[in-house]
């Protein structure tokens, strides 16, 4: 009786091991859901990476889709729902330098269209501007029905940026042409 209830307990607990592993995945120490809830849809895991500047691990990000895709460009013109998390995986991460960089990723992005898109990218930037600690998640979002992009930090809902041109530039960040880190773009894609 002993080795059955022993052999069930080990098969059960192998069970729910494996049932947890199919629901989120393990990067570089962060753990990633492999599907998100984002206006009544479910979005799809689709890639995720680890973003180091100077030899640092700053944030582990992953790319959640309605529809996978390896193509950047598909990606960036998509008017469905997605989404980017950012979880901070560093104390040196300030919302000062978040934004700092975020200013340098769109320039990056945007191209001609950046003094167009400038008041919005304020906007953006102080939906950041409360202090940023190490596993604060930042949830960007996009919305197609009204073409905003919706931040989250901490599942608090910070603000809505209007258009889809808006939501381009973002995503354009990170799998544009010139990303702000092509190893994080690969992983993005899954590749």
């Amino acid at each position: 009786m002993k080795k059955i209830l022993l052999l069930f307990t080990l098969l059960l607990s192998l069970q729910f091991s494996t049932v947890s592993a199919q629901t989120q995945i393990d990067v570089n120490g962060v753990t990633v859901p492999r599907k998100i809830e984002y206006q009544g849809k479910t979005l799809q895991l689709n890639g995720a990476g680890g973003r180091s500047k100077m030899w640092l691990e700053v944030y582990v990000q992953a790319l959640y889709l309605s529809q996978l895709s390896q193509d950047p460009q598909f990606i960036i013109d998509s008017d469905t729902e997605m989404a980017i998390r950012i979880e901070i995986t560093s104390s040196m991460v300030s919302s000062n330098k978040l934004t700092k960089a975020m200013n340098a990723g769109f320039e990056k992005s945007a191209g001609a269209n950046l003094d167009q898109l400038r008041p919005r990218i304020e906007t953006f930037k102080s939906f950041l501007s409360d202090a940023i600690t190490e596993k604060d998640v930042f949830i960007l979002a996009y919305n197609p029905l009204d073409q905003t992009l919706n931040v989250y930090k901490n599942e608090v809902l910070k603000g809505k940026i209007q258009g889809f041109d808006f939501k381009k530039a973002l995503f354009g960040i990170w799998l544009s042409d010139k990303p702000v880190d092509e190893t994080l773009k690969k992983n993005l894609l899954g590749m």
